[in-house]
């Protein structure tokens, strides 16, 4: 048999070149289009409009008080003049290399070219990286403020665990004034018994000059007997209402470690109180020394024990938010599926009703579900467990759906020819062929659950994400490193439990 020349005729441009590159000067994209180069025109139409918008955008958010564009440019070029100047010489480069572009596909000189399309890339990789204010050099310089708080979150075992504490203490009365007043009588010193005294006894606190720069005040000179030897020993204050803190001197926490017979000697300069208005008469603050030692065997801290009860509700609301979300999604996925919903008008119309839900659902993230259902039900883990299920059963929906469509039509229509009915061929015919992809799906979805749980926390869903984000707030970071780690911990103990399951089933 003869074989046939099969010949494709290309249809004839529109415009000529010298028009359609003229016209691509003046309107990028359109001299492609008349010369019947559409998805290509009508690319470089969106891409360079989209340059063009957001470069517009940046240059009025840099310079939003000028009143014309002129000024805005100038104002914002010299602002980020690195920037600007790159996008505007990057924009007449494209410009021109569109036209020359419309001239080569318009004279057949060249076909496709992907180099254009690298270069807009190039520019919406420069645009995005100043609308995200990315900042290596910062990112280099600012990692060491960074790294002790980091070393903490990497390594926070020391506040995993704890010990029974004994503590030594030792205080006397200041008098906040002068010597006229009768300051308060000189402690009693005891054999045997921690000890402190102070010299002198009275004295002004710090204050504060019409700049806020502080004035020192009066300098005690505190010495301590009777206390463990070679211990630190920290110094403490109460003030006149009877609250207690550690002042601070050069930056650091007051504290001194006892000699050899558990003694010491420090100066201490008054600290800064306010006074109250009402005070009247002798007002009296006090110094104490206090000895805090670890003694015992190594017990649970507080933060490992809350670590452990929420990572464990944060599990079991992963878990209950996947049981009702497979239960409730999988009736939704078969008005779902097109294969099956395909038999009328009328089913048709529920199938795109239901799609349509299904996608708005998911497309509100989890977090947004978990604040609207703190002001449903209140505060705690059902609220997780509420936005969860939500979410699961819009996104389990879409996937065991598209399952549905891809099976088999062969036992379908074999189960149909019987003559069975449209819910016979559910249970025979699609069922059967559903359960593997549909327990691989299921399982994903509780590991991103139990991932999603740690996170709705953060606004009041319960869980572990509400630990996580307190002891953050309070730069606890130790703390909150223990919760890290049982999370990640989590996370990788179910994945491995999913994937065995998933072995089994599928």
């Amino acid at each position: 048999m003869a074989s046939r020349k099969i010949e494709v005729v290309e249809k004839k441009n529109l415009v000529s070149p010298p028009v359609a590159v003229i016209i691509s000067v003046l309107f990028p994209g359109l001299g492609h289009v008349l010369i019947r180069k559409l998805n290509r025109g009508l690319l470089i139409m969106a891409s360079i409009g989209t340059i063009i918008g957001l470069f517009l955008w940046r240059i009025d958010l840099l310079a939003h008080r000028e009143t014309d564009f002129i000024s805005q440019y100038l104002k914002a070029l010299s602002r980020k003049g690195f920037f600007i100047g790159f996008i505007t010489l990057a924009i007449v480069i494209l410009w021109l290399w569109v036209a020359r572009d419309t001239y080569l596909h318009a004279t057949r000189k060249k076909k496709g070219g992907f180099a254009l399309f690298a270069f807009i890339l190039v520019m919406f990789f420069a645009i995005g990286w100043q609308i995200s204010e990315i900042d290596l050099k910062k990112a280099v310089t600012k990692f060491p403020d960074a790294w002790p708080p980091l070393s903490k979150i990497l390594w926070p075992w020391e506040a995993a665990f704890t010990r029974a504490t004994e503590e030594l203490s030792a205080s006397t009365e200041i008098l906040i004034g002068s010597e006229d007043q009768g300051p308060p009588p000189i402690p009693v010193e005891e054999p045997g018994k921690p000890y402190l005294r102070s010299t002198p006894n009275f004295g002004k606190l710090s204050s504060l000059d019409e700049n806020n720069n502080v004035i020192k005040g009066t300098i005690l000179h505190l010495t301590g007997k009777n206390f463990k030897p070679n211990t630190l020993t920290q110094i403490w204050w109460f003030d006149a209402l009877g609250n207690e803190f550690r002042p601070r001197q050069d930056g650091k926490y007051t504290s001194v470690t006892t000699d050899d017979k558990g003694n010491f000697e420090y100066d201490l300069v008054m600290p800064y109180r306010l006074i109250p208005p009402s005070a009247e008469g002798k007002i009296l603050n006090k110094v104490e020394a206090r000895q805090v030692t670890e003694v015992g065997s190594l017990i649970p801290a507080d933060p490992l024990k809350l670590t452990f009860s929420l990572i464990i509700e944060t599990i079991f609301m992963g878990m209950m938010a996947t049981f009702f979300g497979i239960i409730l999604s999988i009736p939704i996925s078969f008005l779902a599926a097109r294969n099956i919903m395909k038999g009328s008008w009328v089913t048709m119309l529920i199938y795109f009703i239901t799609r349509t839900v299904l996608n708005i659902i998911r497309s509100i993230e989890p977090l947004i579900w978990a604040l609207i259902a703190v002001v449903w039900v209140g505060l705690g883990p059902f609220a997780g467990i509420v936005a969860l299920t939500v979410h699961s059963i819009a996104a389990l929906g879409k996937l065991y759906s598209e399952a549905i469509e891809g099976i088999d039509h062969g036992p379908i229509e074999a189960i149909q020819a019987t003559g069975a009915n449209w819910l016979q061929t559910i249970m025979f015919a699609v069922i059967p062929q559903m359960i593997p992809p549909f327990v691989s799906f299921s399982i994903y979805r509780w590991d991103i659950n139990v991932r999603m749980s740690t996170v709705i926390g953060l606004v009041g869903g319960g869980g572990i994400g509400f630990l996580l984000v307190q002891y953050i707030r309070l730069l606890d970071y130790k703390a909150a490193g223990i919760a890290v780690w049982f999370i990640a911990l989590t996370v990788s103990i179910l994945d491995y439990v999913s994937a065995e399951i998933r072995n089994r089933f599928v």
